[in-house]
């Protein structure tokens, strides 16, 4: 299980977040994957007010309540909106050094550096929001055990998840519904490698979890977890909350 934490050197979108925040403008985020082809990130998404968000980011936030973690926060778009909605108990953690510095300078006082793999990192929440996509911190589908019980270690009894992620088998989809993968497909269609380089700052490949519902809901049950779809998205993906089973 990987525990680690982004150091500035490896950490071309917390290169990226910096600048866009200090400049309004940023050189090309690039996202190599041997699975597709180059594309672009545009960092102004993590730069977004809620008005801007997509509607599955929006109603995790109008459901998050209690004392709220925000995983893998990034520039802190999610948590500033949580505080302008009147939550003020909201922590945020990144593995990026440079993102959590750009939060406080924001104005976000609860903010770490921390893997949320990392059990030194403890701490009681009723709403863990993992979005933009946040399945993909589990990497893989090796480390679903480990992800549920880092879940009910941070959860309070009555607490959730809120949970976005996609379902990438559209990619393998023929015309009659069914799933045609090659020879070179020997693993879960959901686990992709990436790798982002910002000018001359390379990051390390990491691998990044798609999960479609019916794996994830299976995965939830088989871990004492209730897997609830809350929202259906218009590009494959889903909203979903994720409660520990009474």
């Amino acid at each position: 299980m990987n525990k680690t934490i982004l150091s500035p050197e490896k950490d071309p979108m917390g290169h990226a977040i910096v600048d866009f925040y200090h400049n309004r403008r940023t050189e090309t985020l690039r996202i190599f994957s041997p699975q597709f082809e180059e594309d672009e990130f545009p960092i102004d998404l993590l730069f977004r007010t809620f008005e801007e968000m997509p509607s599955i980011e929006q109603e995790a936030l109008k459901l998050a309540k209690g004392n709220i973690l925000d995983v893998g926060a990034g520039s802190g778009c999610h948590t500033l909106a949580l505080h302008k909605m009147g939550h003020k108990s909201v922590e945020a953690i990144d593995i990026s050094e440079l993102s959590v510095g750009v939060m406080k300078e924001q104005g976000i006082e609860s903010v770490k550096q921390v893997n949320f793999f990392d059990t030194s990192f403890q701490g009681k929440y009723e709403t863990i929001l993992m979005l933009m996509n946040g399945s993909g911190i589990i990497e893989n589908l090796t480390n679903i055990p480990h992800f549920f019980n880092r879940a009910r270690e941070l959860l309070t009894p009555s607490g959730c998840i809120l949970m976005d992620s996609s379902d990438l088998s559209y990619l393998y989809q023929q015309e009659d519904g069914s799933l045609i993968f090659t020879e070179e497909d020997d693993h879960y269609f959901g686990e992709v490698e990436f790798t982002l380089q910002y000018g001359d700052i390379k990051g390390d490949p990491y691998t990044w979890l798609y999960l479609d519902f019916q794996t994830l809901e299976g995965a939830a049950i088989h871990h004492g977890f209730i897997a609830e779809p809350v929202v259906i998205g218009d590009y494959f993906n889903f909203l979903v909350r994720l409660t520990p089973a009474k």
